[in-house]
C-alpha cells in the first residue's frame, strides 16, 4: 500500500473515520468500529514511515470527528449567530483539532514497526488526554461504540470508559493479525481469544454489582421543548413560565425535575406568584421541584439545579464547564470573536467545587450533574458510593435536529452501567429519559416535544470496581506500557551508538 498514491490510503483512512460514526448513538451498530479499527491498524502496518501513519490517522480523525460532531456548526452558526463561513471553519479547525490525537498515535505506532503492538495503549493513553487536555473533550471516545449492548459493555463496571477502549482497540488488532497471519494454527489462537473476550464481557453482564436500597421513588422529568432561538429573549420569559408551570401542576411524582437553566432567570428573580403556585402543588403532592437556573453570588455566576422547596438550601452548582460555551478561555485570544461574532448568554460563568455532596430526597441521595458533565465518569463517581441515584439535567437545544441528543445519552448510559446507578434525565428538547442500572433505556419522551416523563426509580448502593479504582489502573497500565517501550529503544539507540 506504501506504494501507492497517498490519495488511496488517506481516502481510505478518512472512510473508516467516517464509518466509525455509525457505532455511536443513534446508528448503535457496535461491531462497525471494531472493524475500522481494524482498517486502520491493517493500513499503517502496510504502510513504511510514521509521516505517512500519522498523516493517516489525521484523516482517519477527520472523518470521525467531522462527521461525528458537525453539530457545532449548529450551535455556532445557527443558535450563536456566528457568520456561516467562520462557523464552517471554527467547526473545522476543532474537528483537526481533535484528530491530531489520532495522528499522533499513528506516528508512534510506526515509529518502530514493533509499536504495532502498542497501538491499544497508545490508543487509549492519548484517548485519556483527550478527556482533561485543555478541560476535555472526551466526546466519541472509542468505548462509548459499545454502550449499551455490546458484549464489551460488561467490562464497563469493572474498567469504565477507557478501559473498554483498550479492550475494543485491542481485540481489532487482533483482528487485524487474523488478516495478516498465513500460519493456520496461529490464526485459530487469536480467533479463539477475541471469541473468548466477547464471551466473558457478555458474562460480566449477569454479574450485579449493586443492589436496591431504600423505597423507589416516584419521578416527573419535565420536557419543556423551549427553543433555543427564543429561550433567552425578555418578551418570551412570561412564556416560558407559564409553560413550566403548567406543567408542573400535572406531575405526580416525588421528584419533579427540570432541564438546565429551565427558568432564563436568575434565582433572585424567580416571580413570587410563580414561586407560591408551585410549592403549593409540591407541598399537596408531597414532592420536591428541583429546577435549573442561574444563581447569582456577588459577581460570580453559576449554573445550578436547586430544589425550590428548601428556598434553595439544597443547591448543586456546576463544576466542569463548558470552553467557548460557559466560560470563554485564553481570552486576549478569543474576546474579540465573542465580541463581535457570537452571541451567547452566560458564557462566562463560575465554577461551583469539584466536591458538592449529593441532595438527599426522602430515602435516597441524588448526585446531580448538569449538561455534558456526565460524559466525565471519573468526576461523577467522586460522589460515590454515596449517591444512589444519578440525575442529570440538559439543554442539547444548542445542536437542533442533528445527533448530538442521542450521543449525550449514550454518556448517561454509559454512567449507569459504570456506576451501577438508575439515571434520570430532564432535558430542554431530548432526550429526556430514565436509564436503568444496566444503561438500558426504561422510558423516554420523543424529542422536540412538550411532555412529562412520569416513572419510578430505585436506589442502589455498594460500589462497582470502577467506582472504588477510577480510571487509574487502565491508565497505570498504559502508562508502563509505553515506558517500557521508551526505556527499550533509548536502550537500543544508545548500543546503536556505541557500535
Amino acid at each position: 500500500m506504501n506504494k501507492l498514491n497517498p490519495f488511496y490510503y488517506l481516502t481510505f483512512s478518512f472512510f473508516l473515520g467516517a464509518l466509525s460514526v455509525l457505532s455511536f448513538a443513534p446508528f448503535n451498530y457496535h461491531f462497525i468500529s471494531l472493524i475500522s479499527l481494524s482498517g486502520l491498524f491493517f493500513i499503517w502496518h502496510k504502510l513504511n514511515y510514521a509521516k505517512q501513519a500519522f498523516l493517516s490517522g489525521l484523516f482517519f480523525g477527520l472523518g470521525l470527528f467531522g462527521f461525528g460532531i458537525s453539530w457545532i456548526y449548529v450551535s455556532l452558526h445557527s443558535y450563536g449567530g456566528m457568520p456561516s463561513w467562520l462557523a464552517y471553519l471554527s467547526t473545522f479547525l476543532f474537528c483537526l483539532f481533535l484528530a491530531f490525537f489520532v495522528a499522533i498515535v499513528g506516528w508512534l505506532a510506526l515509529h518502530r514497526k514493533s509499536s504495532l503492538f502498542l497501538i491499544p495503549f497508545i490508543w487509549t493513553f492519548f484517548e485519556w488526554i483527550r478527556g482533561w487536555f485543555l478541560t476535555g473533550f472526551p466526546w466519541l471516545t472509542m468505548g462509548y461504540s459499545q454502550v449499551p449492548s455490546s458484549p464489551l459493555a460488561g467490562f464497563l463496571p469493572v474498567v469504565g470508559i477507557y478501559g473498554v477502549t483498550l479492550i475494543l482497540t485491542s481485540l481489532a488488532l487482533i483482528l487485524t493479525l487474523i488478516l495478516l497471519d498465513e500460519n493456520k494454527r496461529s490464526k485459530l489462537i487469536k480467533v479463539s481469544l477475541l471469541v473468548f473476550v466477547l464471551t466473558f464481557g457478555q458474562l460480566l453482564k449477569y454479574i450485579n454489582w449493586t443492589e436496591p436500597v431504600g423505597e423507589p421513588i416516584s419521578v416527573s422529568l419535565i420536557q419543556g421543548n423551549i427553543a433555543q432561538d427564543i429561550k433567552w429573549q425578555k418578551e418570551t420569559i412570561s412564556q416560558t413560565l407559564d409553560t413550566y408551570q403548567t406543567l408542573i401542576q400535572k406531575t405526580k411524582g416525588q421528584i419533579i425535575l427540570l432541564p438546565e437553566t429551565a427558568l432564563p432567570l436568575l434565582i433572585e428573580y424567580i416571580p413570587k406568584t410563580f414561586k407560591d403556585s408551585i410549592l403549593k402543588h409540591a407541598a399537596h403532592n408531597q414532592s420536591h421541584v428541583l429546577m435549573g437556573a442561574i444563581e447569582r453570588q456577588d459577581k460570580n455566576y453559576f449554573n445550578v439545579v436547586f430544589n425550590l422547596k428548601n428556598d434553595s438550601s439544597q443547591i448543586y452548582r456546576k463544576s466542569h464547564l463548558v470552553p467557548f460555551g460557559e466560560f470563554i478561555p485564553l481570552k486576549f485570544i478569543f474576546q474579540y470573536i465573542y465580541t463581535h461574532y457570537l452571541n451567547m448568554p452566560m458564557n462566562d460563568l463560575s465554577r461551583g467545587s469539584a466536591h458538592q455532596l449529593p441532595m438527599t430526597i426522602g430515602n435516597q441521595n441524588i448526585a446531580f450533574n448538569i449538561c455534558y458533565e456526565d460524559v466525565f465518569g471519573e468526576e461523577i463517581i467522586q460522589a460515590l458510593p454515596y449517591a444512589t441515584i444519578l440525575a442529570n439535567v440538559s439543554n442539547d437545544a444548542w445542536y437542533g435536529e442533528s445527533i448530538a441528543a442521542y450521543q449525550h445519552l449514550q454518556f448517561s448510559q454509559a454512567r449507569a452501567i459504570e456506576t451501577g446507578r438508575m439515571v434520570i434525565r430532564s432535558t430542554n428538547t431530548g432526550a429526556t429519559a430514565i436509564i436503568n442500572e444496566h444503561g438500558i433505556l426504561e422510558e423516554v419522551l420523543p424529542e422536540f416535544t412538550e411532555g412529562i416523563l412520569e416513572g419510578s426509580v430505585k436506589g442502589f448502593k455498594n460500589a462497582t470496581p470502577y467506582v472504588s479504582l477510577g480510571n487509574w489502573p487502565v491508565i497505570t497500565i498504559c502508562f508502563i506500557a509505553l515506558l517500557g517501550w521508551l526505556m527499550r529503544h533509548s536502550k537500543l539507540l544508545s548500543i546503536l551508538k556505541k557500535k
